[in-house]
């Protein structure tokens, strides 16, 4: 997470309202608010290869799928973030006048990098389990082909862990496809 903005304590709303006026995106967590840094090449192609395979697959669903400007409120943990990729299925989500946020994703999704990956499976996965709707966290790297899925299995979070050659899987959503499909037009950036 980078720096917080320069000011004590921000208030849910007043975190609403800067948000509504401000050019760049931040996050909410407990009071400060975090600028948030523009993905680089590999982290935006990835995250839309994700988010296409997914819309397609759920094209004829009632889900709906967010790829990165769609806040997700924890209120639980007085949190407002922004995956990269998120899925709601929740009549509450779909049927919501405020556009401002979800409440209910089955389904997080993140593209790690170096400046949030600590972040991303620490502090973040921690607030996002109170998530009561929340089935699944996937978290996506862009140094390496690999992809863990973390399903909560009767209260428990269990990891599943893909790399090249692996079909993933993301049982919340019952999607499946070749790693490869992920990474397509990025492997020759990787390296491996």
């Amino acid at each position: 997470m980078s720096t917080p903005i320069k000011q004590l304590y921000f208030t849910p709303k007043e975190y609403l309202e800067l948000e509504g006026h401000s050019p760049f995106k931040h996050e909410y967590q407990r009071g400060l608010v975090y600028a948030m840094a523009g993905g680089k090449k590999k982290h935006v192609k990835i995250t839309t290869n994700l988010g296409s395979l997914l819309s397609v697959h759920l094209f004829n669903s009632p889900c709906s799928v967010y790829v990165a400007d769609m806040k997700v409120r924890i209120t639980t943990a007085d949190c407002y973030y922004y995956p990269d990729i998120s899925v709601t299925c929740s009549e509450t989500d779909l049927g919501n006048d405020d556009d401002n946020f979800i409440l209910a994703p089955k389904l997080i999704i993140e593209v790690l990098s170096k400046s949030t990956e600590q972040f991303d499976r620490t502090d973040k996965f921690s607030d996002y389990q109170q998530i009561l709707e929340l089935e699944e966290y996937v978290l996506v790297s862009q140094d390496k082909v690999q992809v863990e899925c973390y399903r909560k299995q009767e209260g428990e979070w269990e990891g599943h862990y893909y790399q090249r050659g692996d079909i993933v899987e993301i049982v919340s959503i019952g999607f499946k496809c070749p790693i490869e499909q992920i990474y397509t037009k990025v492997l020759g950036f990787i390296g491996v």
